[in-house]
């Protein structure tokens, strides 16, 4: 049986309570604030992916509509690091990761990574994202890498719709697609982010979308 919460003071103590559970997440320097089923995160934590930690955390409780993370990153322990020092490993962990291709590149810029280049497919953009966010002296990563052009199909929408069918984490029956060209439109309710997410790699497993616009809304 799943629980209900019935109200934003639920919903915010919901998440601090997952925060606490998550054991790669510091919650003690971090606050939430809820309004309307909207989660803000603040405060400062020790790397960027803690910063990202504490999102997927508090993406996983029931309620929460969408997140506005204004987390900082500040170390605890600060070691001196360049940002030559930063683009060597950043560099290194794109060539070594095997779900990124050579032609995504990275600038580094007072601890922030800048990701350019051609992909063929978001979960590319996705691994290339992931293979530098757990880098030491990386405070936020900036995704700036676009899919190369792929053909229009009349059939995508048709497919797309089989595809949430087919899927055990999703009711085709409360989710909704339209395409224009390239562009995919998901709309409709779910109970859960982690729903709503699904929905959209399902949508970007296709060759023949350029976009995903997710519109489907998380029940309270």
């Amino acid at each position: 049986m799943s629980i209900a919460f019935d109200n934003d003071l639920d919903v915010q103590s919901a998440v601090q309570d997952e925060l606490a559970w998550t054991p790669d997440v510091d919650a003690e320097d971090i606050g939430v604030a809820v309004r309307a089923g909207t989660v803000e995160l603040f405060g400062q934590v020790d790397s960027y992916a803690e910063k990202v930690a504490a999102e997927k955390a508090a993406h996983r409780v029931r309620g929460v509509r969408t997140i506005v993370n204004e987390i900082r990153v500040h170390p605890k322990i600060d070691r001196p690091v360049s940002s030559d020092d930063i683009a060597k490993e950043v560099d290194r962990a794109l060539l070594w990761a095997v779900n990124v291709p050579s032609t995504v590149q990275a600038e580094v810029d007072d601890h922030v990574v800048t990701l350019t280049g051609d992909v063929d497919w978001d979960f590319q953009r996705k691994a290339a994202v992931r293979s530098v966010q757990h880098l030491y002296g990386v405070h936020d990563v900036n995704d700036k890498m676009s899919l190369r052009q792929r053909p229009a199909a009349a059939d995508t929408e048709q497919r797309i719709r089989r595809a949430i069918e087919r899927n055990a984490e999703l009711d085709a029956n409360t989710i909704h697609v339209t395409t224009a060209g390239n562009t995919v439109t998901l709309t409709g309710t779910v109970n859960s982010w982690a729903e709503k997410q699904q929905a959209s790699r399902t949508a970007w497993a296709s060759p023949h979308v350029l976009d995903v616009q997710n519109e489907i809304v998380v029940r309270a």
